[in-house]
């Protein structure tokens, strides 16, 4: 099981890329090796490239309130914070909005696929959330 914010030293196969949890900056060096040790071809043509993450610039948020909305090319996913104190009594809700993601459909898909795995495994461990 692995252990939170450890690195994850097995690379798993995810569709056509290798994900790892290793953080890495890329310099012209880097990439030129990485180019030479490029994973081998998978079956059908497919190419398994590894993915590495850097999250040197990342930061965390909490959200309690989402909301997407889309247009024909994009979604639009809404992250905030609920600032009523008392959301069973009050007549309206307010909602500071801190972060707004825009995506291509498809990568949307893709997210709700990988949202939609990911709650399957932890319904399996800690048991069904009910809306």
């Amino acid at each position: 099981m692995p252990v939170p914010g450890a690195v994850n030293p097995q690379p798993r196969k995810r569709g056509r890329f290798l994900m790892t949890n290793e953080t890495k900056t890329q310099s012209a060096e880097n990439a030129s090796q990485e180019s030479a040790h490029a994973a081998p071809e998978s079956g059908a043509g497919e190419r398994i490239r590894r993915v590495n993450w850097d999250d040197s610039r990342m930061e965390t948020s909490f959200a309690n309130v989402v909301n997407v909305l889309n247009t024909r090319e994009e979604f639009m996913m809404l992250f905030g914070t609920n600032q009523t104190w008392n959301a069973v009594e009050a007549e309206e809700l307010n909602v500071r909005l801190d972060h707004r993601i825009v995506l291509t459909p498809h990568a949307t898909k893709r997210l709700m696929t990988l949202l939609q795995n990911r709650i399957n495994d932890y319904e399996k461990r800690f048991g069904k959330i009910d809306l």
